[in-house]
């Protein structure tokens, strides 16, 4: 059983919901909401993944109290909490997030997601790989523009999702193809 844990911001938690309806083989209106087709991207049995957690972690608070991240990057901004970084910034404490829900759950593949001013940041950590990536689409929390957040939303948990796929059916180097991604291999 592969066991996968999130720690989301901007994609409020979506990207755990879908593996774990794709896990539990649930389809259309019951959580199925971004991945039409799995076997398309390879044979793996998704009926072998389970979904640990999925937590939404939109502020600094939650950041050091549930993921007990004792020292994180101070945001450039607060709003009601909610942390703001610029891209950079989302690519690190993205990558900060995925470890420490990694860590506190002992899972197999963790995902961590933030995005306050850029295109976000989005890290998903496995025992092997360390994958950082954006979105496509450049959204400022600050302005609260909600249909760019809706689509710079929206875009990462499908960016995700793909990783996810192509990483459980092992097409590293398909995942190395995608748009301003970056894969390091771990040593073990």
């Amino acid at each position: 059983m592969i066991k996968i844990a999130t720690a989301e911001c901007f994609t409020h938690g979506k990207i755990g919901r879908e593996l774990h309806a794709l896990a539990q083989n649930y389809e259309n209106s019951f959580g199925r909401d971004y991945i039409e087709n799995p076997k398309q991207y390879g044979d793996f049995n998704y009926n072998n993944l389970s979904v640990t957690c999925s937590l939404f972690i939109p502020t600094i608070e939650a950041v050091v109290k549930i993921l007990n991240v004792k020292n994180p990057p101070k945001p450039q901004k607060l709003i009601k909490g909610i942390k703001v970084y610029d891209e950079n910034g989302d690519k690190n404490v993205s990558k900060i997030m995925a470890k420490a829900v990694k860590e506190l759950t002992n899972c197999d593949i963790a995902i961590g997601t933030t995005a306050g001013v850029g295109h976000g940041g989005i890290s998903v950590i496995t025992d092997n790989y360390e994958i950082t990536t954006t979105t496509n689409v450049y959204a400022n929390l600050c302005e609260n523009n909600s249909e760019k957040l809706f689509q710079r939303s929206e875009n990462g948990i499908k960016k995700t999702l793909e990783i996810i796929l192509l990483l459980l059916n092992n097409k590293i180097k398909e995942i190395e193809k995608l748009e301003n991604i970056e894969v390091i291999k771990r040593k073990n």
